[in-house]
């Protein structure tokens, strides 16, 4: 399978995702990849805290994503206790964010995972209307909104996760 096969696949992923949700086709292609949250708001002319940061860590073996607004950082520190997890969260090597999300690094949406993951979300998000996350490819992107986060996630949603 061609790099352009797999960037079709993990895109159809996301869209049926959304589509299961009842929630349409919202991907948008950027007119270049959008590697960081900066980029992929320069690219949509928007804030870089609406760019929704899916990433990935592990507490003990258990893989969890964090779902951070682009103008903070995640508190690591945190995430045990709000997943009611015991162990030290540690970032994700490239190689189980792959196994885990089906994603490769730069495209990591936070929906269309071969299991769902235990997740938490940035309250920060709330304060945008429309948010931004990977569709499955860093020129792919899908609008939504922390309320609709929620609902595809199964996410809990917190102050403590996201720091300016």
């Amino acid at each position: 399978m061609g790099n352009s096969a797999l960037k079709s696949a993990s895109v159809r992923r996301v869209r049926d995702a959304l589509a299961a949700a009842g929630m349409g086709d919202r991907i948008a292609h950027l007119d270049s990849s959008a590697h960081s949250a900066r980029e992929a708001a320069r690219a949509l002319g928007c804030e870089v805290g609406a760019i929704v940061k899916s990433l990935l860590f592990t507490v003990g073996e258990q893989p969890v994503m964090a779902l951070v607004a682009g103008d903070r950082q995640c508190r690591t520190d945190a995430l045990p206790d709000l997943l009611n997890l015991p162990g030290t969260a540690r970032r994700a090597t490239a190689d189980k964010v792959r196994a885990a999300t089906g994603f490769a690094i730069g495209g990591v949406a936070p929906i269309g995972h071969p299991t769902p993951l235990p997740t938490v979300i940035d309250a920060g998000l709330g304060r945008f209307k429309t948010v931004y996350a990977a569709a499955g490819h860093p020129a792919w992107v899908f609008r939504t909104s922390l309320d609709e986060l929620c609902h595809l996630t199964g996410g809990k949603v917190s102050e403590r996760v996201g720091r300016s």
